[in-house]
């Protein structure tokens, strides 16, 4: 009887005794994971302290970095020619995807299409250089030579005497000084950079162009592809509108492209008529600065009808008057009934973000920034239009 009490004792000591001993082995785990804490921290200080008491390890490190973001820099910088060729040739490929869009809409296969609107386009430029261009030359040579001619005959006239009596002596000097410039022929290579230079430049402007039409032959033949490889980068929530917002923008810009080289083809066309019927000196040559100046956006129209009306003012200031107010009659003409009709397709930008755009374009990247920099802005403009507006009026 004794023997079965104590039985169920000794039972109750032996689990004790394992409770006691499965706490002793758990509160070691404690201890070591309550002392791991501070010998982190120490070594998180012996670290820190390490790193400070390295200095020249650090400075070189941070030297090396500093390094290699310099060279990237200069690499990007060194770069820039070719990112001006690759936006060059994808404007140009936006400009001509309309006319192959319009073609693949008459049952032209795409790849035909572009071969069309290729074979077109170089037939234009054989046209161009073989027609204009000795055209051009010669006449700049003519312009060059007939500058006394020129010169003297406006100091016949009477609007330099009217400026002599008004102005004085400061008139003939001011004269006198213009021609000198124009033909001394030190002054002429200075313009162009010395003869080897505009050799050079000719050769550069020849490849480049060759580039830029390669490039955007490649561009216009893959431009779907690099539409549907550009949607698969976004994600999948967001690519119906990332489609919607990638056509209108490309639309527009090929449609800005095209109504803009439309339009700089009428000034040309218009001031080749407007010097010939005048009997103005050098049309064609004056046809293609005003194609060159009037594709510019906004500021280009104007600059041209300044400079045409100086050319014509040294041959005859009657001419000179007649030719400013013909031509200024057709740049309403253009801004009230042609450029609505060309850019029908084109984004709507209000005239102050146009100037500031275009402004700021041509700061940054020359003659390429002035031509994009409407497109550009239509296309911020868009998509604050699409994604941020509805955004912000979601919010509550």
């Amino acid at each position: 009887m004794a023997a079965a009490s104590n039985e169920p004792r000794s039972r109750s000591l032996r689990r004790g005794t394992k409770i006691a001993a499965g706490s002793d082995r758990a509160n070691p785990a404690d201890s070591t994971a309550s002392s791991d804490a501070p010998a982190h921290r120490s070594h998180t200080g012996r670290a820190v302290w390490t790193t400070l008491n390295r200095p020249f390890a650090v400075g070189f490190f941070l030297t090396l970095g500093g390094l290699v973001a310099i060279l990237l820099g200069m690499a990007v910088t060194s770069l820039v020619t070719v990112w001006i060729y690759v936006a060059f040739a994808l404007f140009v490929a936006l400009g001509l995807n309309p006319v192959v869009q319009r073609l693949q809409r008459h049952g032209v296969g795409r790849a035909w299409a572009i071969v069309i609107v290729y074979f077109a386009l170089a037939l234009l430029l054989v046209a161009v250089l073989w027609l204009i261009v000795p055209t051009v030359v010669r006449q700049i040579a003519q312009f060059i030579t007939d500058v006394p001619t020129l010169v003297t005959s406006f100091q016949q006239t009477d609007l330099y005497h009217w400026a002599r009596d008004q102005f004085g002596d400061q008139v003939p000097a001011i004269v006198a000084e213009v021609q000198k410039f124009l033909t001394d022929p030190g002054h002429l290579a200075a313009i162009g950079g010395g003869v080897l230079q505009i050799g050079i430049s000719i050769g550069t402007t020849i490849s480049g162009m060759i580039i830029i039409i390669v490039l955007s032959l490649y561009f216009l033949a893959s431009l779907p592809e690099i539409k549907q490889a550009f949607y698969r980068l976004m994600p999948a929530r967001s690519r119906s509108l990332t489609a919607d917002l990638t056509e209108q923008i490309t639309e527009s810009v090929g449609g800005y492209l095209g109504g803009m080289v439309v339009l700089a083809f009428f000034n040309a066309v218009v001031s080749f008529i407007l010097y010939t019927v005048l009997g103005l000196p050098f049309p064609a040559l004056m046809a293609v600065v005003a194609f060159c100046l009037t594709i510019i956006p906004l500021v280009g129209t104007v600059l041209f009808w300044g400079i045409a009306s100086v050319v014509a003012l040294f041959a005859s200031p009657l001419s000179a008057l007649i030719f400013a107010v013909a031509y200024l009659v057709y740049m309403q003409l253009e801004a009230y009934v042609l450029t609505p009709k060309v850019m029908n397709k084109a984004i709507a930008v209000p005239g102050a973000l146009v100037v500031i755009g275009a402004l700021v374009g041509g700061t940054l990247m020359g003659l390429l920034g002035a031509l994009v920099a409407i497109p550009v802005t239509a296309s911020i403009l868009l998509i604050i239009k699409k994604v941020f507006i509805p955004k912000q009026d979601a919010a509550t």
